[in-house]
């Protein structure tokens, strides 16, 4: 590991480790003792009701309704239109953020924090979110290394509840 990646590592968990506090304020969906793979509020509702596939179609986060609604692994996702309803349900996988829309980076440190809608990219055709746009600029350092890190982690810690790996 290099010394400027070694640096943007430690700046990214003092990132993470300010934004813990930070996470369980109501502003965030997070549940702190759910073991489930998807980050959900309380309720259920995936990506704080916003629309997966609108970050494919216009480029940007839209918020979504409960009049086009459907579920997918156990949570509750909302869209912005019918149209894009159905396109989720045509490819779930296809437009569904990864690593259950928790903090690529997060996931990429071994912990499993908010994913915010609003602070995303696409990449090789998959949606990430991350906890905060300086998190983001941390992650989008070594976006392949990072994601090396998280595809290696995810699986032992997606069953886990984020408090205890934060």
């Amino acid at each position: 590991m290099t010394t400027r990646t070694s640096r943007a590592l430690l700046v990214a968990l003092g990132l993470l480790v300010a934004s813990t506090s930070i996470s369980s304020s109501p502003a965030f969906a997070v549940v702190p003792t759910s073991t489930s793979a998807v980050n959900t509020d309380e309720q259920g509702l995936a990506m704080q009701g916003y629309d997966p596939v609108a970050y494919f179609t216009v480029g940007a986060p839209a918020k979504g309704s409960p009049t086009f609604t459907t579920k997918y692994k156990g949570a509750r996702y909302h869209f912005a239109s019918a149209e894009n309803l159905n396109k989720f349900k045509a490819n779930p996988a296809a437009f569904a953020p990864q690593f259950g829309g928790f903090c690529a980076m997060g996931v990429a440190l071994e912990k499993k924090l908010d994913g915010d809608p609003a602070v995303w990219k696409i990449v090789d055709g998959k949606l990430y979110l991350n906890v905060n746009a300086d998190v983001s600029v941390a992650w989008q350092r070594d976006i392949p290394g990072n994601l090396e890190k998280a595809k290696e982690y995810w699986p032992s810690i997606k069953g886990k509840t984020p408090a205890s790996l934060n």
